[in-house]
């Protein structure tokens, strides 16, 4: 059972119907370009695949934030028992037309209910940015305690100051969301005041379509 509650937003509602009006020019871009395939950039592959060496067959993985479930098949492909889940619908409807093999659910990363000890991973893999400063160390306490001692979370965002408000995105469609960006050592340390720690950090400058951006992996101390 889960044991703490953790706050909900209030523009939960609001950024789950933008991500349902932005789902399908999102599904068509990875499929069309392979921007945001992990396959078609090799460092964020490189993460990926190392964070599955890490984890192995340590327990089952949970993809939180899943969208249309590409990273999730990746990993089963590596052999990991790895399930997705998004706020979004029309994303999990996406995720489980494309990769049937995989299990999709419905839920947003603040109201899910994970038992202690119960995961071997957990991705927030570009997933978390939506969630408000003062609930984003909730999810990862939750994480945290979700995670088997020597479990293995791994998450990706963007990098800067302050927070940059959307109204349109992936082809100029209306949304409403808010993406609050952190400095890299705001997030460690976010990361290890949830119980974590950090086994590995890969900066990544601004690209053609988003600004500059971090992957941490950390560990839960095994003893």
């Amino acid at each position: 059972m889960r044991a703490h509650r953790i706050d909900r937003p209030d523009d939960l509602d609001a950024v789950r119907d933008s991500y349902d009006r932005v789902a399908d020019n999102y599904v068509h871009m990875v499929r069309t370009t392979g921007v945001g395939d992990i396959r078609e950039d090799p460092w964020l592959k490189a993460s990926i695949d190392a964070f599955a060496d890490a984890v192995g067959g340590s327990g089952p993985v949970l993809d939180v934030g899943c969208g249309p479930g590409t990273v999730t098949a990746y990993l089963a492909e590596r052999g990991l028992d790895v399930s997705g889940v998004d706020l979004s619908p029309r994303m999990i409807e996406h995720a489980r037309r494309l990769y049937p093999q995989c299990r999709f659910d419905v839920a947003s990363a603040t109201e899910l209910d994970l038992a202690d000890a119960s995961l071997g991973g957990v991705l927030g893999w570009w997933s978390l940015f939506n969630l408000p400063r003062d609930v984003l160390p909730q999810v990862l306490a939750s994480f945290a305690r979700a995670l088997r001692p020597g479990g293995y979370f791994i998450t990706a965002t963007h990098v800067g100051d302050g927070d940059v408000t959307r109204t349109e995105a992936y082809g100029g469609v209306p949304v409403r969301w808010t993406t609050h960006r952190w400095r890299p050592e705001q997030l460690v340390d976010l990361i290890e005041r949830a119980g974590l720690r950090t086994v590995a950090e890969l900066r990544l400058p601004a690209g053609e379509l988003t600004g500059p951006g971090v992957v941490i992996t950390a560990r839960r101390p095994p003893h």
